[in-house]
């Protein structure tokens, strides 16, 4: 085999691109961090957490969506300039869908991301696990942690009302 025909293992490709370069509807490129599949715990049993996103801030951001893996391309953009708007990007955050983890409870997953920041968009505060019900856009603190939960991102996304809430709410929590 010469150096014009070296074959790598698939896994070591994947482990040299650590995200992928798309172009938006406008033209732009955007770099989004792959998908991150934390591996089981041998000695305690835990559950692989399937997430997208770095969690470099610790922001947690858990959704249901039944159409993808983590949430549609079209939620994943918006999300995307929610984020942009708070001088957040994808690698700041994780992105959890909870249709991936259907028994998870509130404590295992903001305990394994470290959570001090954590969306809810369209998942009750109480069928999250937490011991509480608060309102939509009430920034609630609560085990280290502020939680704000929220509608759905495609119903902000075509709300503009319910958008400008949240834009309040999250000038609040970000000072913006």
């Amino acid at each position: 085999m010469d150096l014009n025909h070296i074959e790598f293992p698939a896994a070591l490709i994947a482990n040299l691109y650590h995200s992928s370069l798309i172009e938006d509807e406008t033209g732009l490129k955007k770099t989004i961090p792959k998908e991150k599949v934390f591996p089981a715990d041998e000695i305690t049993g835990s559950i692989p957490w399937k997430s997208l996103g770095n969690n470099q801030k610790n922001i947690l951001i858990v959704l249901k969506s039944n159409e993808a893996v983590h949430l549609t391309d079209k939620d994943l953009a918006f999300l995307t300039d929610i984020l942009g708007a708070c001088k957040l990007g994808l690698a700041d955050v994780s992105i959890v869908n909870l249709k991936n983890h259907p028994d998870a409870s509130y404590k295992e997953i903001t305990s394994f991301f470290k959570s001090k920041i954590v969306f809810l968009f369209d998942v009750e505060p109480a069928s999250f696990g937490l011991p509480m019900s608060f309102p939509l856009y009430q920034i609630q603190s609560f085990a280290g942690s502020s939680f704000l939960f929220s509608p759905s991102l495609g119903k902000l996304e075509n709300d503009k009302v319910e958008k400008s809430k949240l834009w309040v709410s999250l000038k609040r929590l970000f000072n913006l």
